[in-house]
């Protein structure tokens, strides 16, 4: 599974069974951290997830800021609650490289704001599955 984390919404993207190709999955509402587990755990164990790949917003120069470490500190408090493994990917440009996807597919700016988040958990997850082979 892929997370896109974010203060307001939350990208969520799954991979196939044989984990080689990644696919948008949803975008949800941030409403607070307790909620934010409990329905991401919740998609885990739908999906019988046993590795997640988060985005770690470093600074272009590679170091972590205050937003990595918020990230960090959620991801190890998704894999205390989930059980399951966190990795971090670095996600910078992620949301960049989305949009320009979307803008290259002719999608609308305001169905952009939509689907950018779970296009970006899609390339966090295949970035973690190509690095993983």
């Amino acid at each position: 599974m892929g997370i896109d984390y974010g203060d307001k919404r939350i990208g969520v993207a799954l991979s196939d069974l044989l984990c080689i190709i990644s696919s948008p999955y949803e975008v949800f509402i941030n409403k607070g951290e307790d909620e934010s587990l409990k329905h991401l755990d919740k998609i885990i164990k739908e999906n019988d997830v046993d590795e997640i790949a988060m985005g770690l917003p470093l600074n272009m120069d590679g170091s972590e800021g205050e937003r990595a470490r918020l990230h960090r500190e959620f991801g190890q408090k998704l894999s205390d609650f989930s059980g399951v493994t966190v990795h971090f990917v670095d996600e910078r440009l992620t949301s960049a490289e989305a949009e320009e996807i979307l803008i290259s597919s002719g999608v609308r700016r305001e169905k952009r704001k939509e689907l950018i988040d779970k296009l970006s958990a899609q390339i966090i997850l295949q970035t973690f599955i190509d690095n993983k082979i």
